[in-house]
């Protein structure tokens, strides 16, 4: 992917990455961030220690079984997990994302202007929230290898609220992680592919700022921006919703391609969560019982409208609506055959066909 020349006002990848990385201070952000975040929930120093030494221990153990399900990585070498606290995640987010942002002099880096150091609060702000709700994240652009990030008191809080066995669930958990650490061990283009679907996503070039408000105005108002939904699928609805219709085509394209993306990222290691069986994670059927109960729990209004804000209950929706696809794929064709989305950006699947598995089985397999 390459951008236009100078003499059209567009940005290079390149450039485009940079602005936006550096639009934020994501040294201020990581130190907010890690300052604001909820307080974990109550362990002794013994529990606090064994709760990290069995994590280090699960996400290892959750290796060969996430190979021997996904057919992936094999002989591949994986990083180590990095078993962390709440203000340790926000440090490693901030750097994840500054770096998939493009930003300059990382970790963590970023703009040092004063509109930059504003953006960092806001952004420190929302790492402080999302801190309390992560479980662990692999992240692909970090340090040769990425870093798989196991986020200890969470981890913790949640096996409490489910009562469910901890050794199981913290199992479970590192499975899910370790899929997306396989998942871009073998596929070494997906880094890229998000990066550059964020730096067209970030290219803003020369476009009139009287056309992103009339597309803004339209979005609140209820209509489709100005492509509207085309064939591609499903439009996503609420603030993402609104956000795309905002967009330019090129731009629409971006971040429809991220979304799918992650759609795909996590229904896959949901798929591979369940797929491990009870040989692996005796109580599995009721980790999963309990997790999905969980999701549907009704919540504060002040709570929804952070979590829709800041896109949680649409990331939700990706790990249904992903798992659905893989389970209908992996049923058909078996996980062989499935693995051919890991092929490249044209074997993934359209926006239409997360909701049609068939349609992707029809043009990538047949």
């Amino acid at each position: 992917m390459s951008g236009n020349g100078p003499e059209t006002g567009r940005q290079t990848d390149g450039e485009a990455r940079r602005a936006l990385g550096d639009a934020v201070d994501w040294t201020v952000a990581a130190r907010v961030g890690a300052r604001l975040g909820p307080r974990g929930p109550a362990m002794s120093r013994y529990t606090a220690d064994q709760v990290h030494d069995e994590l280090a221990v699960a996400a290892v153990r959750a290796q060969d079984p996430v190979r021997e399900v996904t057919g992936l990585a094999g002989g591949l070498v994986l990083s180590d997990a990095e078993v962390t606290d709440r203000p340790g995640w926000v440090r490693i987010a901030a750097r994840s994302m500054g770096a998939l942002a493009g930003a300059t002099d990382t970790p963590p880096g970023g703009g040092t202007g004063i509109g930059a150091k504003v953006a960092g609060v806001q952004a420190g702000g929302m790492l402080a929230f999302l801190s309390g709700a992560i479980l662990g994240q692999y992240d692909p652009f970090g340090r040769a290898g990425g870093v798989l990030a196991l986020v200890a008191p969470n981890v913790v809080g949640v096996e409490r609220a489910l009562a469910v066995p901890p050794a199981d669930f913290r199992l479970w958990v590192c499975v899910h992680e370790v899929t997306h650490q396989v998942q871009f061990a073998a596929s070494q283009w997906l880094a890229d592919y998000m990066q550059e679907s964020v730096a067209l996503l970030g290219d803003v070039g020369a476009e009139p700022v009287t056309d992103l408000a009339g597309r803004v105005l339209t979005a609140v108002r209820g209509g489709t921006g100005a492509d509207g939904d085309g064939a591609d699928g499903e439009s996503p609805g609420g603030v993402v919703g609104v956000l795309r219709a905002t967009l330019p085509h090129s731009q629409r394209i971006a971040l429809d391609r991220l979304l799918v993306l992650g759609t795909l990222l996590e229904g896959h290691a949901d798929h591979v969560m369940d797929a491990v069986g009870p040989a692996v994670v005796p109580s599995v059927s009721q980790i999963r019982a309990a997790f999905d109960a969980r999701r549907q729990q009704p919540r504060g209004l002040v709570q929804r409208l952070i979590r829709a804000l800041l896109g949680m209950d649409a990331k939700m929706q990706q790990y249904v609506r992903g798992k659905a696809f893989v389970d209908a794929v992996v049923t058909q064709v078996g996980m062989a055959e499935f693995n051919t989305v890991w092929s490249g950006p044209e074997t993934l699947p359209l926006p239409a066909e997360i909701e049609a598995p068939q349609q992707w089985i029809s043009r990538v397999l047949d």
